[in-house]
């Protein structure tokens, strides 16, 4: 029967009083009825706007209509035929910018909650499913693939399938990339993460950690030793500073430094061996969803005041909206259209405040946001004891630096062709946030299809 309601199904969720002292996940997911029941808001639509708005194309009125049936096993492996991650997506992926953005349900209401009937199906098929998936027969063929994030595994995943011998080779000491050091446990369980990659494993695919490729070996190196083709998926983990005077001191932390400690770390556990200081009061500058995720962990560390400095308005807000409510409901105060221009320092190097400056939005940049401008005679110092950068990364020049012949960007992206992502270097191919610096995960996975496509193609061929 239709469910005709204007609006989603309400996510059931830790209350703010109690989520913001904890680190366990906030949203705690649809009950099977409920489930069904947002499943129904569907209208199975004949021309499916909302499966051209993924950038994995999920066959999203597929699984939909299997969940509206309650065939909960039978809509997760509708979702797998496309995404290698769904119980991660589910979670983290801006549905409201994409899939969601263009259901028709959306046009007169809310439109149907096609993330969380994703994060359900996916949740339902960990939870009930024993079996592991079935190794494909080998075909003969090795890749290598740079990088254990999104793009990674699921460029590693789609050539699997196809019985490629992949290895992936990551940085760091565990597998995941961006979804163990990036996104908190609040948000995308590890466990979750780990579950994803166990399933690749099972599918053959062999992960090499402590692998920095550029050191311990290079492109070039992997292609001698018989790697067919090489995918670079190694993220954009280099921090941006601000270059104001006072970033040197101690308690400043880049986005990328603190929730590392935080998130691989477990830095708030009793004990940790890579500690981040007990502040205060904390600003963080920056309005994405990591200086949401910085923000929000902050609070969780038991800082007294946190708050958000971004210089523009809340409409300009790059986060995602959900973002953006939860850490206002956990108590984060948002300090809009202000601009840090110093960290002030104390007798011991620490931080004493950051002076800023009010702003006032002008015209539109070359973003389309409108560009902010100073008000003269605004100064005030913000009386904070730690400050944390979040204010975006680009990629880390030491792949480029390592590799003959392999074209960048100004700005450190690899430069690819959009159709294959294959790279001024023949038989090397890169995607993801290596490519486009930092964006959202469904994109990285979305460009590790695309790489793993014609990689297959063209080994094939060969």
């Amino acid at each position: 029967m239709a469910n005709l309601s204007l609006k989603k199904n309400e996510m059931p969720s830790q209350k703010p009083e109690e989520r913001s002292k904890n680190f366990k996940e906030v949203a705690l997911g649809y009950t099977a009825e409920q489930a069904v029941d947002e499943a129904q808001r569907c209208l199975s639509c004949k021309n499916k706007p909302c499966v051209s708005g993924c950038p994995v194309n999920i066959h999203i009125p597929a699984f939909i209509e299997k969940m509206a049936g309650g065939d909960f096993e039978g809509a997760y492996q509708v979702i797998a035929q496309t995404s290698a991650l769904p119980a991660v997506c589910g979670r983290v992926c801006p549905q409201e910018s994409q899939c969601e953005k263009y259901c028709v349900r959306g046009k007169k209401g809310e439109p149907v909650a096609i993330g969380r009937l994703e994060r359900f199906a996916a949740d339902w098929h960990n939870e009930h499913s024993a079996g592991a998936p079935e190794k494909p027969a080998p075909n003969g063929h090795k890749v290598a693939v740079i990088g254990s994030g999104p793009s990674g595994l699921t460029c590693a995943g789609d050539l699997a399938r196809l019985g490629y011998e992949v290895t992936v080779f990551e940085a760091l000491h565990m597998a995941g990339g961006v979804l163990v050091y990036g996104i908190p446990e609040f948000r995308l369980p590890k466990a979750i993460v780990q579950k994803e990659i166990d399933g690749l494993k099972a599918m053959g695919v062999r992960i090499e950690t402590n692998m920095v490729i550029g050191r311990a070996l290079s492109i070039d190196e992997l292609l001698e030793q018989g790697f067919e083709a090489v995918f670079i998926g190694s993220g954009a983990g280099l921090p941006r500073f601000m270059n104001i005077p006072g970033e040197n001191l101690k308690g400043v932390y880049s986005a990328n430094e603190f929730l590392t400690r935080v998130n691989l770390m477990k830095a708030y556990l009793p004990g940790s061996d890579t500690p981040v200081q007990q502040a205060r009061r904390v600003a963080v500058v920056g309005g994405g969803n990591v200086a949401m995720d910085a923000a929000r962990c902050a609070k969780r560390l038991g800082a007294e005041e946190v708050y958000i400095v971004y210089r523009r308005s809340e409409k300009e807000l790059p986060a995602r909206a959900e973002e953006v409510e939860h850490a206002k409901e956990e108590g984060i105060v948002f300090k809009l259209l202000n601009n840090p221009t110093r960290i002030l320092g104390d007798e011991n190097g620490g931080v004493r405040g950051m002076e800023c400056l009010e702003m006032e939005l002008g015209e539109p940049d070359a973003s389309g946001r409108r560009r902010p401008v100073e008000k003269p005679g605004s100064e005030f110092v913000l009386d904070v004891d730690c400050v944390i950068m979040a204010i975006g990364t680009s990629p880390n020049p030491l792949i480029k630096s390592t590799t003959q012949g392999l074209d960048t960007h100004r700005w450190g992206g690899v430069i690819v062709n959009e159709e294959t992502g294959l790279t001024s270097r023949p038989n090397v191919y890169a995607g993801g946030d290596a490519v486009t610096g930092a964006a959202t995960v469904i994109l990285a996975m979305g460009a590790g299809k695309t790489a793993a496509r014609a990689i297959h193609e063209q080994l094939r061929g060969r």
